[in-house]
């Protein structure tokens, strides 16, 4: 599906938040660890939620699905033996999986996506399991990825958290569950950790003891514990909301999105005051956010690593502000569905942006009487390039066309719609 964004002259409206993909996707994991039901009001519907349904499903638990209310029975410990697991294009969702694929005899990860996920690393995570006495066949770290576990070990165990904080949390859920009690030391360094704290947040609500330095490098983690089966309420999600905010903010708006918790512990929540900075007018009251966009920013550095998944959609907004922005310490945006880093600054040149890359920056020499435009765009099977890619459509002078739009479906299926409910002039063929 090809995307053909017109030049936008002003957005009005409101909308409701998308709940969080990465709530969701954690707490459908605890409930399918739990032995009893779990009800969880408000689930995300997207491709990567749908990949982590379709496998609990294969390894046991049953879901019960009707509107906003999904029941999962768990399986506990004991998930029913499986040879193969499709996870689709869901990072998160396979590096979930895999630590609990350690309590079956074999099953192999299916390589679906050799251009996006099926590039992608997962040696750390793989190294951790290898300590655990589980072996792993493998393609250099990549997919497809066989599992040969059956009786996973606990004690001292190091990962590293230079690439990812998904394979820290991956541990994190399976870990309680073995017979000895155990230790978890990162290394090198660890990306993301406001993600972390969602993880250990999720893992505290399913009444999972976990005692975390506070510098987020050292765990110490009793053994023979069970998941509660209980209530869980998915909130707003910030990083699909990132992308209609920055919209908002660089053309005249007045643009209302509901279910943004303000004290969310969601890294991403950090693009509101990325904008403010930015010198957006902006209200966050009451769980909603309103942007009064003028269109005039100014530009700023800012630390992405606080806000990973909102990075792409803020360097959007950042491409017609007056100076330079800089992005740093986002290294780790390589190794996602593509390279966000490379593939994402060549698109934006494509537009006509002036942007520049570095092994762990993006910086942004802001265009202010908007970019040229008037280009195809290859999506790079990304949904977060091409909700921000998108945003620049939108200033630009001739519009873009985005190939492979409907990759957006793996985190935000009713983007274009929303975009469209407040007034964006889209055409999808």
């Amino acid at each position: 599906m090809d995307a053909i964004i017109h030049p936008a002259e002003r957005l009005a409206g409101e909308i409701q938040a998308l709940s969080s993909k990465n709530y969701t996707t954690r707490y459908m994991l605890a409930a399918g660890l739990a032995e009893g039901t779990s009800v969880l009001f408000h689930p995300a519907a997207s491709e990567d939620s749908e990949a982590m349904r379709r496998c609990l499903r294969a390894l046991g638990a049953v879901l019960d699905e009707s509107g906003e209310r999904l029941a999962i029975t768990g399986f506990g410990r004991s998930p029913k033996p499986v040879r193969e697991l499709d996870v689709g294009n869901a990072g998160a969702v396979l590096r979930f999986l895999m630590s609990i694929a350690a309590f079956l005899p074999e099953v192999t990860f299916v390589n679906r996506y050799p251009e996006s996920l099926g590039r992608r690393p997962h040696d750390d995570l793989i190294k951790a399991l290898e300590q655990m006495g589980v072996r792993v066949l493998h393609n250099n770290g990549k997919l497809p990825i066989t599992i040969c576990g059956g009786q996973p070990r606990g004690g001292r165990i190091t990962v590293s958290g230079r690439v990812s904080s998904q394979y820290l949390s991956s541990l994190l859920f399976m870990i309680p569950l073995l017979e000895e009690d155990s230790e978890i030391v990162v290394t090198d360094d660890l990306k993301s950790k406001v993600v972390v704290g969602q993880t250990l947040k999720v893992l505290e609500e399913a009444g999972i003891e976990v005692e975390a330095s506070d510098d987020l490098m050292r765990y110490r983690i009793p053994g023979r514990q069970r998941y509660r089966a209980r209530e869980y309420v998915v909130e707003g999600d910030y990083p699909g909301s990132a992308a209609i905010l920055a919209a908002a903010s660089i053309v005249p708006s007045d643009v209302t999105v509901f279910r943004l918790k303000r004290n969310s512990l969601q890294g991403e929540r950090a693009v509101v005051d990325v904008l403010r900075r930015m010198g957006v007018p902006l209200d966050h009251e009451r769980d909603e956010v309103r942007v009064r966009g003028t269109g005039r920013l100014v530009a700023g550095e800012f630390d992405g690593d606080a806000f990973t998944d909102g990075v792409l959609a803020m360097v959007a907004a950042s491409v017609f502000a007056e100076g330079t922005s800089r992005f740093y310490n986002v290294e780790n945006l390589r190794y996602k569905e593509c390279d966000r880093i490379t593939d994402f600054v060549t698109e934006l040149r494509k537009a006509g942006a002036d942007v520049e890359e570095r092994r762990s920056e993006i910086i942004v020499h802001g265009r202010p009487g908007g970019v040229e435009g008037g280009v195809v765009i290859d999506a790079h099977y990304d949904h977060r390039v091409i909700m921000a890619l998108t945003v620049v459509g939108l200033r630009s002078r001739r519009g873009l066309v985005i190939r492979d739009a409907q990759h957006v479906a793996k985190s935000y299926p009713q983007f274009f719609d929303h975009m469209k409910s407040l007034g964006a002039n889209i055409e999808l063929r």
